[in-house]
């Protein structure tokens, strides 16, 4: 079958932010749109005739039709396997390890994350190398120069693959092998934890509540939690995945989890709680009557990732992005392992995972995880929480308790302001960075600024560096507020306020977050102006 050569023009909004392409639906309906932007990452990349490539989504709307598109593509491109997960469906930390063990030049992977689905609301495109992880910059970068310039792309006429049929079919030159996108995965996660501890405390009455928030994680969670490790039929809710989510917002968080939460702070809660996003990639984690933080989050699994047999060897390192806060600093500084605090981008923890310099990492937006895939995962954060359980044989309560009479709390919270009028947005941050050298030293309230600048990152393995990756505010005593411009929405601007007190061991470790932090929201309002450059006069959404 010849291959066609099909004229197209060029769209000049193709650049990719910290997770791919992402826009609403109807914008990659347009002729050429998707095709162009497939096209321009096949354009970027060398070497990889006759080699395989994973492709699969969260199964959003509009996840069939690309994955079609995307095969004709890369068979009309030279790649020699296309491997698929059956119905099209590939959580994110899946198809890192799907990449990984069949040894695959890289993935192509339709998922907005948290995003919410459907015909008129968000889709993404973002390619993943053969590490597993996302594309790193200078390979984003060459993508969107390519897309601003190309004027054709390759594809076949062939009918259709079944996407729901497993086994192979020959597309052009090219073999498309459609597999059972959940099973490697859960045997990886086997190999990871102690699964007999686990069925052992399940057996034991422990009792467990997953919301798949009806997106990718459910088939995933329902063969690992109710099948393999024996959690009682229903744990998983809303396990089916669905092209627009049920019409909820498939982010793990206190707002678009309150059902869960509110069972979790009931009189007859379940004993653990927990959620997974979109794409599978974020997690939320709530005990009986307690909320975990994500920044606590990674403290606690690093401090006690020993007690699953993957990790008792011991840790290589901790890696934390910016914004997430100091509580695995202090880990790692009692364990004497090194610490990395890099840009948000889960692509700037690659490196040092390849390196062998970090095991765990972590980015207080939900999610955590380690050198087993080149994703952050959120089912590997919940399994890895019930295998400390199973060990320790205490509650989350009790757990964290322990965890901050041992390395002091850093209360902590994210305040995101949504569709923000991006030329405000930008203004509010310009202003912000101008008075950065005449801060330190002085005073807001009873709070005195110690320091004051704009976080750059400079990699300890390839030497690249990035710069402008969100403005810090360092108060004496270990707090700070931070100030960024988010890159995972499709429409104006997510201004992200982060706001962190830390409380040393023998303090107040008890106190409610609000009000540990009250001072210092006061004091982010008047160092940013936020109502006077926006209107807004309190954030969409508090983490």
């Amino acid at each position: 079958m010849s291959i066609r050569e099909v004229a197209t023009k060029a769209y000049d909004d193709q650049k990719p932010g910290t997770s791919g392409l992402r826009k609403k639906v109807p914008v990659f309906q347009q002729a050429g749109y998707a095709e162009n932007f497939i096209q321009s990452i096949f354009d970027s990349l060398d070497g990889f005739a006759g080699t395989a490539l994973v492709i699969g989504g969260d199964g959003r709307f509009y996840n069939r039709e690309v994955i079609q598109t995307a095969i004709r593509m890369a068979a009309a491109n030279g790649f020699g396997t296309i491997i698929v997960g059956r119905g099209g469906i590939f959580s994110t930390p899946a198809a890192s390890h799907i990449i990984r063990h069949y040894g695959a030049f890289g993935g192509i992977i339709l998922s907005a994350s948290h995003n919410p689905g459907g015909p008129n609301e968000d889709f993404g495109i973002k390619y993943n190398i053969s590490n597993g992880g996302p594309a790193p910059e200078k390979v984003t970068d060459a993508i969107y120069a390519r897309s601003r310039t190309i004027g054709r792309y390759l594809t076949l006429d062939t009918p259709d693959v079944d996407l729901d049929r497993e086994g192979d079919t020959r597309v052009g030159d090219a073999t498309v092998r459609i597999i059972d996108p959940v099973a490697d995965y859960a045997a990886l996660m086997e190999k990871l934890f102690d699964f007999s501890a686990i069925r052992k405390l399940i057996d034991g009455g422990f009792r467990i509540a997953f919301d798949a928030m009806s997106a990718v994680t459910g088939p995933y969670a329902t063969e690992i939690l109710e099948g393999r490790l024996g959690a009682a039929r229903g744990t998983v809710r809303n396990g089916i995945p669905l092209p627009d989510f049920g019409g909820h917002h498939p982010d793990p968080n206190l707002v678009h989890a309150k059902d869960l939460y509110d069972e979790m702070m009931g009189p007859d809660a379940p004993d653990f709680g927990a959620a997974s996003d979109g794409d599978g990639d974020r997690n939320l984690i709530i005990g009986k009557g307690i909320f975990i933080t994500p920044s606590d989050s990674l403290a606690m699994l690093a401090a006690n990732a020993h007690l699953a047999p993957g990790y008792a060897r011991g840790l290589a390192g901790i890696a934390r992005s910016m914004p997430t806060s100091g509580a695995a600093d202090r880990v790692a500084e009692q364990l004497g392992l090194p610490l990395f605090e890099t840009p948000t981008g889960w692509k700037f923890f690659g490196n040092l995972l390849d390196a062998g310099k970090a095991t765990i990492c972590g980015e207080e937006s939900a999610g955590t995880g380690s050198d087993h895939v080149r994703e952050k995962d959120g089912l590997w954060a919940v399994l890895l929480w019930l295998n400390i359980l199973a060990v320790r044989q205490e509650s989350v309560r009790a757990i964290a308790e322990d965890h901050w009479a041992r390395f002091g709390r850093n209360y902590y919270a994210r305040h995101d302001y949504e569709g923000v009028d991006s030329s405000a947005a930008d203004a509010l941050i310009a202003e912000l960075r101008g008075r950065l050298p005449a801060l330190p030293g002085t005073s807001i309230g009873a709070l005195r600024i110690q320091a004051s600048d704009d976080f750059a990152y400079l990699d300890p393995v390839d030497g690249s560096q990035s710069a402008r990756q969100g403005i810090r505010i360092l108060f004496e005593g270990g707090s700070r507020i931070v100030f960024r411009l988010s890159g995972t929405g499709t429409t104006g601007a997510t201004i992200r306020v982060y706001i962190e007190r830390y409380e040393a061991v023998g303090g107040d470790l008890a106190r409610e977050t609000g009000d540990a932090i009250a001072d210092l929201i006061v004091a982010a309002e008047e160092l940013s102006g936020i109502e006077r450059h926006t209107g807004r006069t309190a954030p969409d959404v508090v983490t």
